[in-house]
């Protein structure tokens, strides 16, 4: 059970954290949910849901194998996950969505085939890799003891808290309507980079404070 406690809270964070940024594919359910209405969109972000996943996947996996290395540089891969999301979050507050916003725009006639988009367009892109990485090495996620039912678990909760993002931001986009713009879309970006700066300063703090004790 206490497994399950460390388990849940991490696995939805990074759930909604690897979904959060308004890179191409939260253009798209945006434009989706506005455009066709409120399924559309969240279809389109299940579909992004799986293609993190499957990252997911493979990133536990080759964890797996390398839980000695992990133990024995625990301080070390804390501290390079905590710069991968420093840096993910400064190019977050650097980012512009105007450009993807006009490009985003993929048609698609029925539910399946906004899954099937928002998969494509989100597994094509593999540097998502990197950020997955840092996220599990800054929450120390994938722990040596745990079994197969900690891992499915995990990464069920994972998958949840990405479902839970989408189902919350096309709620949000389907009641405000034309009232989402650009300036609105840029100040997410910057509050979600902010966030991931601070964890990764706080990660870092926590790191050097092992080190120099």
């Amino acid at each position: 059970m206490e497994e399950i406690l460390y388990i849940l809270p991490r696995g939805i964070a990074i759930g909604v954290l690897i979904s959060a940024p308004m890179g191409p594919i939260g253009m798209l359910v945006i434009q989706r949910t506005l455009g066709k209405g409120r399924w559309p969109g969240f279809f389109t972000g299940i579909g992004a849901s799986l293609s993190d996943l499957i990252y997911c996947l493979l990133t536990g996996f080759c964890l797996s194998f390398m839980t000695g290395f992990i133990d024995s540089h625990q301080l070390a891969i804390q501290i390079i996950g905590s710069v991968v999301i420093a840096s993910f979050g400064y190019y977050l507050l650097l980012k512009n969505p105007t450009r993807t916003l006009r490009t985003a725009d993929i048609k698609a006639s029925n539910c399946w085939s906004d899954f099937v988009t928002g998969f494509l367009l989100t597994v094509s892109n593999p540097l998502i890799l990197f950020f997955i990485i840092g996220l599990f090495a800054r929450f120390n996620f994938i722990l040596p003891e745990f079994t197969l039912p900690h891992h499915i678990v995990a990464y069920a909760t994972i998958f949840g808290g990405a479902m839970l993002w989408w189902w919350g931001i096309t709620t949000l986009v389907n009641r405000l309507g034309k009232r989402i713009n650009v300036r609105s879309l840029k100040l997410i970006n910057r509050i979600i980079g902010l966030m991931l700066m601070a964890m990764a300063a706080v990660g870092l703090g926590m790191a050097l404070y092992e080190i120099i004790l």
